[in-house]
């Protein structure tokens, strides 16, 4: 059983501005016509090595959802001498929170294999998303629309394997399955339906979010039809700039994409407030939602953003049960070897909170294996897994070490 956290980091951004527009130089290196990368994996995003401006090695999430490539912390273009043209300064979300950003053009942005030229970045002042803290490992940007727009990506979720074709060197093997695909203001949307029953089935306009790593979201709204199951709990649902996105989680009863493609009692995050989701990643557009990397990841799954097509052929997670964080606990690492755990978030109702877990606790053994061996992965893994698992805690609290013991439970 696939196993992750309701934790979806997000970036509230939306820039209209000229650069945008300008020509971007992805290619692959000898002229060949296609290449393989290898990435890694961290609660269902997908990470690739990049170079800034041939000197700079560092580690982006390759996200479906951004339009321009973006530096988490302007430490790093600093290092590299990096000069911004402007300064722009962003509202949080909930606008509580102002946040610097700084725009820098003519960056190389190279990956194993493939050269990128004259590309913008924007760069944020300070590291707002704490993306390293929250994924367990060092990740300094996100890289998104430009490599997307050049190449047909073939992302092998099972090998770890990214493959980039030139569009008109591209095939799509027989197993594939072709759903269609409108690339919107950057962002690719497909159609989906929502079967709360046998009269129940709305059709629902789905955003492919590759940089979040829930399954389903969905909005709410009177127009489509789409409401939230009765049987829901209160959660946590991501991180953004300045502030995080509550919302409720419950099972959907069936998701279809196809006639093919379809899973029962899928978990769906339903977020409270839905105007700052629009600003970020839909730019106005109609949608319905979107499925993140829980679903995608269940495939090998091809994006043909030239052509407006998506691909998918079953993985070996293709037909695992979706799983949720019944421990009720979001765990954060800290420390330069980010190996301290802290316990950020304890919700409400929750396993974690009934056996007495408090925000603030830092985890010590988990199981009976010492924290400091573990990665985050490792440590989100056996929170999240099967119902009525049992969880021994040892953590500490101010100058005392306490143990606890409770069994994973679902609510929903």
């Amino acid at each position: 059983m696939k196993s992750h956290t309701t934790l979806i980091i997000l970036l509230f951004i939306y820039l209209t501005s000229p650069l945008y527009a300008q020509q971007l130089g992805f290619s692959i290196s000898s002229n060949k016509k296609k290449v393989e990368i290898p990435f890694e994996i961290y609660n269902n995003l997908i990470v690739v090595p990049v170079v800034l401006n041939n000197e700079l090695p560092l580690k982006f999430i390759l996200d479906t959802g951004v339009r321009t490539s973006i530096l988490t912390e302007k430490a790093f273009g600093d290092i590299i001498n990096l000069s911004y043209s402007k300064k722009y300064t962003i509202s949080g979300l909930g606008g509580e929170q102002l946040i610097d950003a700084y725009i820098t053009n003519n960056v190389s942005i190279n990956l194993p294999g493939v050269k990128g030229r004259g590309h913008a970045l924007l760069v944020l002042a300070e590291d707002y998303l704490e993306l390293r803290n929250y994924l367990g490992t060092d990740v300094h940007g996100i890289l998104g629309y430009e490599l997307f727009s050049r190449f047909v990506v073939k992302i092998d979720y099972d090998r770890k394997i990214m493959l980039l074709t030139t569009p008109k060197h591209f095939k799509p093997g027989r197993k594939y399955r072709e759903i269609p695909m409108e690339v919107h203001d950057t962002k690719p949307y497909i159609t989906g339906q929502i079967i709360y029953g046998p009269k129940e089935v709305h059709k629902a306009r789905l955003m492919v979010d590759s940089g979040a790593s829930h399954g389903l979201r969905l909005e709410p709204n009177e127009e489509s039809d789409i409401y939230i199951p009765q049987n829901n709990i209160n959660a946590i649902l991501g991180r953004g700039l300045g502030g995080v996105m509550k919302g409720k989680i419950a099972r959907i009863p069936m998701l279809q994409l196809n006639n093919k493609i379809c899973w029962e009692n899928v978990i769906t995050s339903f977020p409270d407030d839905h105007d700052f989701l629009d600003s970020l990643k839909t730019s106005g557009s109609d949608r319905n939602g979107s499925i993140g990397g829980e679903i995608l990841s269940r495939f090998i799954t091809v994006f043909d953003f030239p052509d407006e097509k998506l691909f998918l052929k079953p993985g070996k997670d293709y037909k695992d049960r979706f799983s949720y964080n019944m421990s009720g606990l979001t765990v954060k690492a800290k420390g330069s070897l980010l190996s301290t755990f802290e316990i950020v978030e304890v919700r409400k109702n929750s396993s974690g909170e009934n056996a007495g877990i408090e925000k603030g606790d830092i985890i010590l053994k988990i199981n009976g294996m010492q924290s400091g061996s573990l990665h985050l992965n490792v440590i989100n893994s056996i929170l999240n897994s099967k119902e009525n698992k049992k969880i021994k805690l040892v953590i500490q609290r101010n100058d005392k070490k306490l143990a606890f013991k409770f069994r994973l439970h679902s609510l929903i």
